[in-house]
Order: structure tokens, then sequence, then C-alpha cells
């Protein structure tokens, strides 16, 4: 995940207006939050799911970004 993040900024970072985000991470029982305006990214553990639903949430708004390619990335990305 934090690769393909970094890969993501360094080259889409000019494009990527915004990004935020909601994640879970195996054998973590906090959510993970993050949040990026172009290049500029912060991410940390947040509280626990608790009894709420474990999911994913990315949203990305920008310019020139590929919905198809960023889901397929983020889908390599999970185990």
């Amino acid at each position: 995940m934090n690769a393909w993040l970094a890969r993501l900024l360094r080259e889409q970072g000019t494009d990527i207006f915004r990004m935020k985000g909601v994640l879970r991470i195996a054998n973590d029982p906090r959510r993970f939050v993050f949040q990026g305006v172009h290049m500029l990214f912060d991410g940390r553990p947040h509280h626990a799911w608790g009894s709420d639903p474990r999911t994913n949430k990315l949203i990305f708004i920008g310019r020139n970004l590929d919905r198809d390619a960023l889901h397929a990335d983020f889908q390599a990305c999970l185990v």
C-alpha cells in the first residue's frame, strides 16, 4: 500500500487535488485514516473499528485520473 501511494503521488501528484480514505489494515483493530493534497500525504491509525463494518474507502479528486487503473492498483495491494 505504501509503495503504491508513493508511486501514485510521484507520478500523478500534480493531478491529484485531494485524496482521503479509511483503510482496514490486516491484524490491526484500528482504522487507518489518510488524507492528501497534491503530493502531500498524511496517514495514521485512528480509533478501533468496534462493531462497525471493516471496509476500505478511498476518494480521489483530480484531473486525468483513471478510475479503473486506480481501482486495479488498489486491489493489487489487498491481502
